[in-house]
C-alpha cells in the first residue's frame, strides 16, 4: 500500500555511494549521466542539446551532482507496479532533486497517476508527466541546461514589466504555458528572435516540440487584421 511505505528517513545530503559521486562529477560538467538500463529508451534520441553518456549510477539519469531522475512507463507500471517501490527504496535520499518521471503511454492513465502522486510525495520526488517520449528527454535535457543558471533566469518578474507583459502575450498562443514562454524568452531573449526562429529551432527548444512549435509559428506570422477589415477601415 502506497500510504504505509516509507523510502528513507534520512535527510538529502547529496550523492552517497562511490560510484555515485564519481558520476556525479562528470555530470555536474557537462554530461547527463545516464543508467544502462536505460538503453534502448526511445527518449535518449531527443536529448539534443547537452551531452550525455552511459556511467554506474543508482537512478535512470543523473542531471547533476543532486539532481537525479526515475524514469517510468506508465503501462510498465501496470504490469510490475512492485517495480517503482524499490527503486525508490534503493535511491532513498540520496539526492536533493529526485524526478520521478512518468510517460503517459495508456489510454485510462488517471487512477495510475493518483497513486504514483502519493507515492512521489511520500517519496518527497517532483513527479513529471510526458506524453511522448520527446517530450520526456526535453525534460530530462531542460534540467540539465538550467543546473548552473542563476535562480532569477527561471523566476517571473514584477507584474508591471516587460517581461512579464511578453510572458502573457506568448501564453495567449494555445497550448504554450507560462514555462514555455519563460524558457523561449531566456533562450531567444526578444520576441523578434522568437519569431524570426524556424520550425524545427522551436520545436528543438526543451518543452516545445512540433506540435507546439508548428502553432506558435503560425500566429507569429499571421497579420494582425485579415485583409478584409483592413479594406473596411
Amino acid at each position: 500500500d502506497a500510504a504505509t511505505i516509507r523510502y528513507s528517513s534520512k535527510p538529502s545530503r547529496g550523492p552517497s555511494t562511490s560510484t555515485t559521486q564519481r558520476a556525479g562529477e562528470n555530470a555536474g560538467a557537462k554530461s547527463v549521466i545516464v543508467n544502462a538500463r536505460q538503453k534502448g529508451n526511445p527518449l535518449l534520441k531527443h536529448i539534443r542539446n547537452v551531452p550525455w553518456e552511459f556511467g554506474e549510477i543508482e537512478p535512470d539519469y543523473m542531471m547533476g551532482q543532486t539532481s537525479c531522475a526515475l524514469y517510468l512507463s506508465l503501462r510498465y507500471h501496470n504490469l510490475f507496479p512492485e517495480y517503482i517501490h524499490k527503486r525508490l527504496k534503493s535511491l532513498g535520499r540520496a539526492f536533493h532533486l529526485r524526478l520521478l518521471l512518468v510517460q503517459v503511454d495508456v489510454s485510462d492513465p488517471h487512477p495510475s497517476l493518483r497513486e504514483l502522486a502519493k507515492i512521489a510525495i511520500l517519496a518527497d520526488c517532483t513527479l513529471m508527466l510526458a506524453w511522448s517520449p520527446e517530450e520526456a528527454g526535453k525534460y530530462i535535457e531542460t534540467y540539465k541546461m538550467y543546473e548552473a543558471k542563476p535562480a532569477d533566469t527561471l523566476l517571473e518578474k514584477g507584474d508591471n514589466d516587460v517581461f512579464s507583459k511578453l510572458v502573457d502575450c506568448l501564453t495567449c498562443v494555445k497550448s504554450i504555458n507560462r514555462p514555455d514562454a519563460i524558457k523561449l524568452l531566456a533562450s531567444f531573449k526578444t520576441l523578434d528572435r522568437i519569431a524570426e526562429a524556424s520550425n524545427d529551432e522551436l520545436a528543438l527548444h526543451p518543452g516545445m516540440g512540433h506540435h507546439k512549435a508548428n502553432r506558435l509559428h503560425d500566429v507569429l506570422h499571421q497579420p494582425f487584421l485579415k485583409a478584409k477589415k483592413m479594406q473596411d477601415k
